[in-house]
């Protein structure tokens, strides 16, 4: 087993068949800040995490960049994770996804 070190970062590399099957099998929630990941297995708060989304939309799209674990829950199970370092292009990927599917949050 490791040895907690904060330092070191774990890889969360998922690829999905459309952005709704992202959101339905895996994540709840997802807006500008961070995303919450469904799993039974959450890591510690204070985890960074590289991210690593590859969705199929018309095109291949891949959503990555460093992540730090800040909450995880049991019911559902997950962990809230908030964005830390994403590329200007996956932050416009996601502003597009979440215009697209009506997911920002409304004022």
């Amino acid at each position: 087993m490791s040895n907690g070190r904060l330092e070191s970062r774990l890889t969360i590399n998922k690829e999905f068949d459309s952005f709704d099957q992202f959101i339905e099998e895996y994540v709840t929630n997802i807006s500008q800040s961070g995303v919450f990941i469904k799993t039974k297995t959450p890591l510690e708060v204070g985890t960074s995490v590289d991210l690593r989304f590859t969705v199929i939309m018309d095109d291949i799209e891949t959503i990555e960049g460093v992540g730090e674990v800040v909450r995880v829950q049991d019911d559902p199970p997950g962990m809230g994770v908030v964005f830390k370092e994403l590329s200007s292009y996956s932050q416009n990927l996601i502003t597009k996804l979440l215009t697209q599917h009506g997911r920002l949050a409304k004022k």
